[in-house]
């Protein structure tokens, strides 16, 4: 089913949407890119539908207060399939398979426009975050899992199959022998990076060193504290998460990597990581820079603001 309602681009107010497994968050940005409404929600678990008509109250919810309709943007934990129009590789497996750009245009009236995630972090963090001013920048989401994005000349490079920057879904590089074959990964390979690098990775290898549960914060707090056993599993993120990213560096070679994501609030990672990351950079010398994003956890929200933006050309102009 197709949507002939349209949406008013003059009052220049856009409305972003960010919908993660836990929380959907929204925005409304204005032409100064000021935020308006900015609120967060649970994310009905497991439960399509439900997803769909939380999506759609939020944004009637904006449209009845500002009196227009804004265009929206929406970042998901996967993306739609270019061959089907259906939601692929969504950590939110109630997704996959379903028209949810088609669904949430019926619901609202208008069209949407929806990209990943981590896409959106990156768009973000590229227009007016850390990465601003830069030609090419690699965002990273360490979190529930490890997603990314690559932003080439201000605009975000999709790919042809619409999988540009999964770069979690690959193998980690170098492996020791305890790190082969890895872990299962939901994507269904053995050894992904997103296996080690993702917050339930951290809280894995020290469960596997000490025997012990601990939460990812916990772990890094227990290191600022002098714990020797947590400062152990973060050295060994550190050198895992300088090996995945040196494999970025060698093929993408950007200007600067940022991270975002609940693990990005470890200060020692910026140090540390490129350190680390010589050891497997094919260069004598490596400038890229490694830093924490600056819109922080409303990177994503305010990235999905923009995509109507980035559809029209309006970032390159």
């Amino acid at each position: 089913m197709s949507v002939s309602g349209g949406f008013d681009r003059a009052a220049g107010l856009r409305i972003g949407l960010d919908l993660g497994g836990t929380k959907i968050e929204r925005v409304v940005l204005d032409a100064d890119e000021i935020e308006h409404f900015r609120s967060r929600r649970p994310t009905p678990s497991g439960d399509y539908n439900a997803t769909v008509r939380a999506l759609a109250e939020l944004v009637l919810e904006v449209d009845a207060e500002i009196g227009v309709k804004a265009p929206v943007g929406i970042g998901i934990p996967g993306t739609i399939s270019t061959a089907t129009g259906f939601v692929k590789n969504a950590n939110s497996t109630c997704l996959i398979g379903k028209p949810f750009d088609r669904d949430l245009e019926v619901a609202i009236g208008r069209p949407v426009k929806i990209a990943n995630d981590a896409n959106c972090f990156t768009l973000s963090e590229s227009i007016d975050g850390a990465g601003k001013g830069y030609h090419s920048v690699f965002g990273v989401i360490l979190g529930t899992g490890t997603g990314s994005g690559v932003n080439i000349g201000g605009r975000i490079l999709e790919g042809r199959n619409g999988i540009g920057g999964e770069w979690g879904h690959n193998p980690l590089p170098w492996p020791s022998d305890d790190e082969r074959s890895g872990r299962t990964c939901y994507c269904g390979q053995t050894g992904c990076i997103e296996t080690f690098l993702s917050g339930s990775g951290l809280v894995h290898d020290y469960k596997v060193h000490t025997g012990r549960d601990m939460t990812a914060d916990s772990i890094a707090a227990a290191a600022v504290a002098g714990d020797a056993q947590a400062n152990n599993s973060l050295t060994r993120y550190e050198d895992r998460l300088a090996r995945a990213l040196a494999g970025v560096i060698n093929i993408l070679d950007p200007d600067i990597i940022v991270v975002g994501g609940g693990l990005s609030i470890i200060e020692r990672l910026y140090a540390n990581v490129p350190k680390r990351w010589s050891a497997y950079v094919f260069s004598d010398q490596i400038e890229t820079r490694l830093v924490a994003a600056l819109h922080g956890d409303a990177s994503g929200v305010r990235g999905a603001a923009r995509l109507w933006d980035q559809a029209t050309g309006d970032l390159t102009a």
